[in-house]
């Protein structure tokens, strides 16, 4: 299976100088918790719930700009990769989002660790293992030769 099966498409962006209390509104508003930012149509950075401070960092948003808090150089994939390489790459940079990028460098789409788990609740990543039936076959019995000696 290929990221492009799995990403969202439409993705949330914002211009890097978005004040950063407006992009947390927004986040909130459209229940998201990465928001893509793209300067001149190429993406510039990301901008989590995390880096925007979380519930309690109203005090970090408040005279900031989307590109003061953002991820630069975000790692970014293709959309014809596996979803084994994206979750390889997920968890070895530990980031929760990878934005989709064609051959052109623009904006395709995002994979979320959500989508991931969707995926792997769905059960689509590999297909389920048919049942296996007990072994049933007969060992030839042993005899004990002498007095009661164990096997």
């Amino acid at each position: 299976m290929r990221v492009a099966d799995v990403m969202t498409k439409g993705v949330q962006t914002a211009p890097s100088t978005m004040p950063a209390f407006e992009a947390w509104e927004l986040m909130r508003r459209k229940g998201i918790r990465h928001l893509v930012v793209l300067d001149d149509g190429d993406v510039a950075g990301v901008l989590s719930e995390r880096d925007a401070g979380g519930r309690r960092g109203a005090n970090l948003r408040a005279d900031a700009t989307i590109g003061d808090l953002m991820t630069v150089h975000p790692v970014t994939i293709a959309p014809d990769a596996t979803i084994r390489r994206a979750a390889s790459v997920m968890r070895g940079r530990t980031i929760g989002c990878l934005p989709v990028v064609d051959g052109k460098k623009k904006l395709a789409g995002i994979v979320t660790v959500s989508d991931l788990l969707e995926l792997l609740g769905r059960g689509i990543d590999r297909p389920a293992q048919p049942d296996r039936r007990g072994l049933h076959h007969r060992v030839a019995h042993r005899k004990m030769h002498g007095g009661g000696h164990a096997w």
